[in-house]
């Protein structure tokens, strides 16, 4: 504007220059003539902006933050209000009113540079497997484990609170997923006795060709699923990383609603917590195809997920098994195995006991009062 004063300039070229019409051009000018250079400054500087929110709303908002949420980030906050409080304010909007507050400080991470695995393409592709120890119900119980599964395409999960970090729970939370969404085609576990056996074979095995195998292997064997052994935490990255949304948001939705066991914490994940967390968080696959398969016809998950051994028929046909006695019994049209005949035997995770020969289960009766060496010599 100095220029077009000068006449170093037409209007036209300002115009030009400033990237705005002529006639706005014109009114920038008078207003420079009159004003000065103060004259240029937009009108709304240091004004209050008409889309601001109520400072009453403000107030308020921070009271229930300070008194309720003091320990939540802005996102799950703004969430939290909304729903049990009715305050409704953006998550970014109240971050900069935290910050402004002092009740928030920026966060700066400054981790080691990874670069990031790309997805797997389809649904049900890589399940990855783990168990995460925390102070779930803080001060108002004990420390337990969530088993926690997650796509690895879409970030969908699955999980349960269980005491410990057992191979029956990690059976029962792979069971819970091929009921829900079928047969995945490989699980990303650590290398734990719960999930898998890390030892040598013995030369007992060495001589039968068998490569000694955890529980959950074999299932996962029977099942055709893949078990993948990470050797860090950072391989199974998805996994974790849905760790610490656990942590951060479900920690505070039980102390919201005053939980403190695992059978309510249970029913808040599956009735109210999984749907709204896979809603919010789950991703569309980049392939459409689901990896999932169905049970073959006749397959029982009963028989699948459970503790299986090979025990030989004595020659008064009883089987020993978890030091219990097993009397084999004639039923149906098939023959009894032979005495020396080796039969599998599983311990279901109801505790039930069943033998199996040729895929056929075998009819037994427990013997829950075995005779006696003594008792047998003096009978004889």
């Amino acid at each position: 504007m100095s220029m077009v004063a000068d006449g170093a300039k037409t209007l036209v070229e300002a115009s030009t220059v400033l990237d705005v019409s002529y006639r706005q051009a014109k009114r920038i000018y008078q207003r420079y003539r009159s004003e000065g250079a103060h004259g240029v400054i937009h009108r709304s500087v240091g004004k209050p902006s008409h889309h601001q929110k109520d400072e009453a709303l403000k107030e308020q908002v921070l009271k229930h933050y300070r008194e309720t949420y003091s320990d939540f980030g802005p996102t799950l906050a703004a969430e939290k209000l909304a729903e049990r409080e009715c305050l409704v304010v953006d998550h970014e909007t109240l971050r900069r009113w935290l910050i402004e507050d002092g009740q928030w400080q920026v966060k700066r991470n400054r981790h080691q540079y990874r670069q990031r695995r790309e997805r797997r393409h389809r649904f049900g592709e890589l399940v990855q497997f783990d168990g995460s120890h925390h102070g779930w119900f803080e001060d108002r119980g004990e420390r337990c484990c969530l088993m926690n599964m997650v796509d690895d395409a879409t970030g969908t999960t699955l999980s349960f609170l269980n005491e410990q970090e057992t191979t029956v729970a990690a059976m029962k939370l792979l069971w819970s997923w091929i009921e829900r969404y079928g047969i995945p085609e490989g699980v990303y576990c650590d290398r734990k006795n719960a999930f898998v056996l890390d030892r040598e074979p013995t030369i007992d095995e060495q001589l039968a060709g068998i490569q000694p195998q955890s529980p959950f292997e074999l299932a996962c064997e029977k099942l055709g699923i893949a078990v993948v052994v990470a050797h860090s935490p950072q391989a199974k990255g998805r996994v974790e990383r849905n760790h610490g949304v656990y942590q951060d948001r479900f920690v505070k939705e039980l102390r919201l609603a005053g939980i403190s066991t695992i059978g309510e914490a249970n029913r808040l994940l599956e009735e109210d917590y999984l749907p709204k967390i896979n809603a919010k968080f789950a991703k569309a696959p980049i392939d459409d195809d689901d990896a999932h398969v169905p049970l073959l016809s006749g397959q029982r998950l009963e028989s699948v997920f459970c503790f299986e051994e090979r025990r030989v028929v004595s020659r008064d046909y009883v089987l020993q098994f978890k030091n219990r006695l097993f009397q084999l019994r004639r039923g149906g049209k098939h023959r009894l195995p032979a005495p020396g005949t080796r039969v599998v035997a599983q311990q279901w995770l109801d505790d039930s006991i069943h033998f199996y020969h040729k895929q056929r289960e075998l009819h037994i009766e427990e013997i829950k009062h075995p005779i006696k060496r003594e008792e047998k010599a003096l009978s004889a």
